[in-house]
């Protein structure tokens, strides 16, 4: 960390908080410590540049539980969070100015937008004689910088990973303060609560309540728990949905609770009969995420348009009352209406699942993917500006590294495979809970005996399958034929 210790002076130095809410591990904090001048924290919203995309109603309720989180952190340091929204250039510059700043520290950001409008803001502050410097945080490398063999962009997850994993080790996490010294003068600061992230009228948001507690402490928590608890084995056990192998980190990843230095360096303490495949398995998500951005920063409208253009001739299906079906888990899939469901109910649904129910609205009912990406942006508490768009066009085939055309998920196999007991399917599907596992996954082929021991009539209690699979398979290989060699799979998806 450079050293640019200037004691002495009373001009403090402002951080700004954006995708990066936590203390520790924070270089942009750190640096404005260091210092010695008096620090300001300041939470800048801003909806409002150029080609920012606004954040979905999950996105939202977990910002406001995050930046209360932090704001009680800082107390605790001894600083304080001061709240503002608007465009990042002018509310930046503004603030500069009105506490006679002597320099402005921020962490990158990624999204083309938004790293856009952080370069006006430097450029804006240096004109006016003040520093302004930027720090990273939230990737392991500079998504521009890595390049392939031929000078391009790397377009296949393989060879980016090799090339992600040549590079020299991540450098060790920074501790967090000891204390902030906080500046004195006055600065005037939003309420959080007139920004109005929570949902109100209606208030959907019991389930999301019960199932997270955002925060810089919980996230380390979370972390600590998965290793000691949920690492060994998550290889495998990360497949069945029932188990709750997974990290659980997403979310706080998204907001910049916690970072992928922390996460790494606490992998590389494990003892080494705990660095297993497990622990490599893990590592693979996050180079995953890793190669979202690195597409993302290549390709700024990765959420609105085909990866592969052959994609813009697609034979997409405009049928409104399918999508609302999928929307409400009402597909008569079970396994696919358990994820929407737990989506809808926990702003979170399991990895496997999502590919599932991804497959499903896109090939299986030919809706295209970007109406899926955009309410997986709105109800998910992780909803990556990166890995949403990347991972739903991969799993239509329109994306990088895409999964190849013949590849349709048979839901019912799907549940049968990873959810072989149902326990995940009944917590979501309750009306099929006294259904035998038999039949579970495909409830159209029990016997009616069996239907009406377990309380079911399908078409009243259970809707009966919007389309049957074969059928619907056929269609889809049938579309898919149409663009056959512009979008081989090159190599699996971690």
């Amino acid at each position: 960390m450079q050293d640019v210790t200037q004691s002495g002076s009373s001009n403090p130095v402002m951080v700004l908080f954006r995708s990066d809410l936590r203390i520790r591990d924070n270089l942009a904090l750190a640096t404005a410590v260091a210092t010695g001048r008096p620090v300001v924290c300041v939470a800048v919203f801003d909806q409002e540049s150029a080609g920012v995309r606004p954040l979905g109603a999950a996105r939202r309720w977990w910002l406001h539980h995050s930046l209360h989180a932090l704001s009680k952190s800082l107390e605790a340091f001894g600083g304080r969070l001061i709240l503002r929204r608007g465009p990042m250039k002018e509310a930046g510059v503004a603030l500069a100015a009105e506490m006679g700043a002597s320099a402005v520290f921020w962490n990158r950001r990624y999204v083309p937008s938004e790293a856009g409008s952080d370069a006006a803001l430097l450029f804006a502050l240096r004109e006016r004689g003040v520093k302004a410097e930027s720090f990273d945080g939230q990737l392991l490398h500079e998504p521009m910088r890595l390049k392939a063999a031929t000078g391009g962009y790397y377009k296949v997850f393989g060879a980016f990973k090799r090339a992600l994993g040549a590079q020299p080790e991540p450098r060790d996490p920074v501790d967090a303060p000891d204390r902030l010294n906080s500046w004195k003068g006055e600065l005037r600061s939003d309420a959080l609560d007139d920004w109005q992230f929570l949902p109100r009228k209606p208030d959907w948001s019991a389930g999301l309540n019960e199932s997270w507690t955002p925060g810089e402490a919980s996230a380390q928590a979370n972390l600590e728990a998965f290793l000691s608890e949920r690492l060994e084995g998550y290889g495998q056990g990360r497949d069945f949905p029932a188990r709750g192998a997974t990290s659980r980190l997403s979310p706080h990843l998204v907001a910049g609770e916690i970072t992928p230095f922390q996460i790494l360096a606490r992998l590389r303490l494990l003892r080494t009969s705990h660095q297993t495949e497990d622990a490599a398995k893990l590592r693979a998500e996050l180079a995953w995420r890793e190669f979202c951005y690195h597409l993302l920063c290549h390709n700024p409208d990765l959420a609105s348009a085909n990866f592969a253009p052959a994609f813009n001739r697609f034979p997409w299906q405009a049928d409104f009352s399918h999508l609302k079906a999928w929307q409400a888990g009402r597909t008569g899939y079970p396994i696919v209406d358990a994820g929407m469901r737990q989506l809808w109910r926990t702003g979170w649904m399991h990895n496997r699942i999502r590919m599932v129910v991804a497959s499903f609205l896109t090939k299986h009912l030919l809706i295209d993917w970007r109406e899926g990406e955009k309410w997986f942006w709105d109800t998910l508490v992780d909803a990556d500006p990166a890995n949403n768009p990347a991972n739903w066009q991969w799993v239509a085939g329109s994306g990088a590294d895409a999964a190849p055309y013949f590849r349709i998920f048979n839901p019912v196999l799907q549940g049968k495979k990873f959810d072989p007991d149902g326990d995940y399917t009944r917590r979501f599907v309750p009306e099929l809970a006294r259904l035998g596992s038999r039949y579970l996954h495909e409830p159209w082929c029990a016997p009616a005996n069996d239907l009406k021991a377990a309380g079911v009539k399908l078409g009243e209690h259970y809707p009966v399958p919007l389309v049957e699979h074969r059928e619907a398979r056929d269609r889809a290989l049938a579309a898919y034929k149409q663009l056959k060699g512009t979008h081989e799979d090159h190599s699996a998806r971690p």
